[in-house]
């Protein structure tokens, strides 16, 4: 299992055995200061009328080396790319005159009326590119002549078209039999050691959540409830990263808790419950096609200022006191979990906050860890924490994004160590109060 998992089969020491698991979406918001440099130039071309330059400076802005997210070729006046998201690749070309870009769905060998008017719906909310039918292929399509096609017109259109269409060729199948699914090649599968170790995590999870929330008063503490059903659908999406109809259904919790209606938030909750419940009676066979890797080039979310960070770690802090007060500890250390990984679901974060989350969840959850290989621990056989370790780990965090974000400091002194409560409530204090201006943004 080690040997499939790890990057380097000899480590030269701790820090360096590492599996090769990605853990959290994609951001795109964490470019080095000479890409946003490639924007701004590509941005003075388009207003020069330099147009074909600015599309080639664009897809240099675009490429990210260490993902292998974009190939790009140049002939004379012309070129290609492909542009990878997760389940799509987006292929493409362009001339000194147009630039077209689509990519393949699913395949539909007989027409089917329903699968037209659910393309036909999903049409309506797009605003650059669109469905289509090619031979027996349903399509996605991107297009602009050149005079047009300013960085920021490519930017949107082309993460439009990759985010949705990776989103929907999934969905599409799953809805429709008629349906068969497109190529998908590209797909990295991941070794059946790590798909077994995140389903016995995925079903433990869930069941020591709704263990937990059975036994309180479903009124009385329905807000904590609501946190703890909330923190595992966030703890899943990070740890587990799965895609498809499993994602959906996550995205379909959230959306529960935060849509705008009458309803009471134990009625919520109650919904919530029952979703996670049949999410819990997926066999091995219907929840191991969901997980797998590939390599992205737009995330999702999008970057917020760091103080709407803050506020939303802090406005979650607020509520422990009064679960510690009414001997819920436990839902007050996932109170503090919540805040943080809410942050971690919803907005394209600066890396180094990444980092402080992936080595929360680490803490927190050692047990998963350990399943997946990893073999630096932060926690102690006698289950107290390591400080020395995760000390370190923190200084290392802090060293490595110096540079970019010199006034950013976390205080180690400040982290209480006697309890779960108190050490979640201490670091994502801590987390809440950075400073994350940067000079070369």
């Amino acid at each position: 299992m080690l040997e499939k998992l790890f990057k380097r089969s000899k480590p030269k020491d701790l820090d360096e055995q590492t599996p090769a698991i990605r853990f959290g979406r994609y951001s795109d918001n964490n470019k080095p200061p000479e890409k946003v440099a490639k924007w701004n130039e590509a941005d003075t071309l388009f207003k020069e009328k330099k147009h074909l330059e600015s599309v080639r400076t664009f897809f240099t802005y675009l490429t990210d080396e260490q993902e292998g997210n974009v190939v790009h070729h140049i002939d004379g006046d012309t070129g290609t790319f492909e542009i990878y998201q997760g389940s799509q690749i987006i292929r493409g070309s362009y001339n000194s005159q147009k630039l077209v870009a689509e990519t393949a769905l699913a395949r539909m060998p007989q027409p089917s009326v329903p699968v037209m008017r659910r393309l036909l719906e999903m049409n309506f909310k797009l605003y650059y590119s669109r469905f289509s039918l090619l031979n027996d292929q349903i399509c996605m399509q991107f297009g602009s002549d050149l005079e047009t096609a300013s960085p920021s017109k490519l930017y949107y259109g082309l993460k439009e078209m990759a985010t949705r269409a990776d989103k929907q060729d999934d969905l599409l199948v799953q809805d429709f039999t008629t349906l068969l699914p497109a190529d998908k090649a590209h797909v990295e599968l991941i070794a059946e050691e790590e798909k077994e170790v995140k389903y016995k995590w995925f079903q433990q999870w869930i069941r020591e959540t709704l263990t937990l929330i059975e036994d309180v008063d479903a009124d009385k503490f329905s807000g904590g409830i609501a946190y703890s059903l909330l923190a595992l659908a966030y703890r899943i999406d990070f740890l587990i990263r799965p895609e498809g109809k499993l994602l959906q259904d996550l995205e379909k919790i959230v959306e529960t808790y935060f849509r705008k209606d009458d309803r009471r938030i134990s009625e919520k909750n109650a919904e919530m419950m029952d979703c996670f419940t049949k999410m819990q009676g997926r066999s091995k066979e219907q929840f191991y096609p969901y997980l797998f890797r590939s390599k992205y080039t737009f995330s999702i979310v999008s970057p917020q200022s760091f103080k709407t960070i803050g506020d939303a770690i802090y406005n979650a802090n607020q509520n422990i006191n009064w679960y510690k007060e009414n001997k819920q500890h436990k839902i007050a250390a996932l109170i503090s979990e919540y805040g943080f990984a809410y942050c971690q679901y919803s907005y394209s974060l600066p890396k180094p906050i990444t980092e402080f989350f992936l080595l929360f969840m680490k803490v927190n959850y050692p047990g998963f860890f350990r399943d997946l290989g990893f073999t630096q621990n932060f926690t102690k056989e006698d289950g107290n924490y390591d400080q020395e370790a995760i000390t370190a780990e923190l200084t290392r965090i802090q060293d490595a994004w110096q540079e970019k974000y010199p006034e950013m400091k976390f205080r180690t002194d400040r982290l209480k160590w006697d309890s779960n409560v108190a050490f979640n409530q201490s670091f994502t204090n801590e987390v809440e109060s950075l400073n994350m201006e940067s000079p070369n943004r």
